[in-house]
């Protein structure tokens, strides 16, 4: 089938609800294309409408990490919409084969997805169903964010429900605020890829039950379980950065430019900072300990002085060997002289001083001197014995 008069559909990549989506050949430019076909307008209308929006959005943002718009239209009552054909799979497909995927390549992921988003914020657009089926692969791994048909500009009133007051968006993966019924808003974007990512690394979304209330209740009053208690090998740097993404409060998720820089630079390895190269400490000397304090000041006696070497001593020039053996030699007999004349001194002192003997009374050698054991006489004034 030709459309427009240049797209020959080739083969069904999908179909939904809505519609379906092609490979087709662009005749015209060339090149291979995806081409999403929808349903009759008169079928629902509704749907014409969130088409032709996904159309206007998409065709906004021209970004590496999401999928290009190229044309839109309509053809016999369908409307169409022309597209960057992604040679991959969708991260739905890899989690069925896969199960859960290495911390190394769900970084690149985030990065990438973070980076998309980041371009679509920066224009006013929220994609409010950020899902691993709208996530897809292309042949060189990278990721492109498809299908904004739900998506909504900041501005938009509307943006929180349908017409029908029913909350769109899937419930494995909406944010909080979203589960209230409140307008979307970038952060709700990045809640939705913290549970991305955080089933690609275990396996599981962050919150499963039998029914989307039940969910939607998970989402609003339950905290995660850490990836790494489910047996996801990561660094805890990773891990507590995607538990900031499932934050309850829109206001501590970080934004989509944050995101792409932090999962982008590697720092969700965990790696310490390098410290700066030690440098050698400059090796003191007692001097050097001293100066660090005030210095205090101590007089010492001049003897102490004297055998420091202090004083007027220590002012004198230095003296030749001979000479200082002289005045050595002059010191000690000196010494001994002034001890000799001392004992002398010491001896005449006490000879003279002593009370028991008067020069009158000193005997001279060989003569007797008389014992008087008597009482003495007393003695009359003027030193004349009395009584005689």
């Amino acid at each position: 089938m030709l459309i427009a008069g240049r797209y020959r559909l080739q083969t069904t990549l999908g179909r939904g609800a809505m519609g379906e989506v092609w490979r087709a050949y662009d005749e015209m430019i060339g090149r291979s294309v995806a081409v999403k076909l929808l349903l009759s307008q008169d079928a629902d209308p509704t749907a014409a409408a969130r088409f032709r929006l996904e159309a206007q959005t998409a065709g906004l943002l021209n970004h590496r990490h999401v999928v290009g718009v190229l044309d839109f239209g309509a053809f016999e009552n369908r409307l169409f919409l022309v597209m960057e054909l992604v040679e991959g799979d969708s991260l739905a497909s890899v989690l069925t084969g896969a199960g859960r995927l290495p911390a190394d390549r769900v970084a690149r992921i985030a990065a990438e997805a973070a980076a998309g988003l980041a371009a679509a914020h920066q224009q006013g657009i929220v994609h409010r169903d950020i899902k691993p089926g709208n996530l897809l692969l292309d042949a060189e791994g990278s990721v492109k964010i498809g299908d904004f048909g739900i998506a909504r500009f900041m501005d938009d009133p509307a943006g929180g429900l349908t017409a029908t007051g029913q909350i769109v968006g899937t419930s494995l993966y909406l944010a909080p605020e979203r589960a209230l019924g409140k307008t979307a808003g970038p952060p709700s974007d990045m809640y939705s890829l913290g549970c991305v990512l955080y089933q690609l690394l275990t396996g599981r979304p962050p919150f499963q039950a039998g029914s989307p209330v039940a969910v939607l209740h998970h989402h609003l009053d339950t905290a995660p379980t850490p990836p790494r208690e489910l047996g996801a090998e990561l660094p805890p740097a990773f891990e507590n950065y995607l538990l900031s993404l499932l934050a309850k409060q829109p206001e501590e998720r970080p934004t989509a430019v944050q995101a792409a820089a932090w999962y982008g630079s590697g720092a969700w390895r965990g790696r310490p900072e390098p410290l700066p190269a030690a440098t050698p400490e400059p090796r003191r000397h007692r001097q050097d300990v001293r100066a660090t304090g005030p210095a205090t000041t101590y007089a010492l006696p001049s003897v102490m002085r004297d055998a420091a070497g202090g004083g007027h001593r220590s002012r004198r020039r230095p003296r030749s060997g001979v000479g200082e053996l002289l005045e050595d030699r002059r010191r000690v007999v000196g010494a001994a002289a002034g001890a000799v004349v001392f004992l002398l001194a010491v001896l005449v002192g006490v000879e003279v001083f002593s009370p028991d003997s008067s020069s009158a009374e000193t005997p001279t050698p060989g003569s007797t001197v008389p014992v008087n054991t008597s009482s003495p006489a007393p003695t009359a004034p003027g030193g004349t014995p009395t009584g005689s």
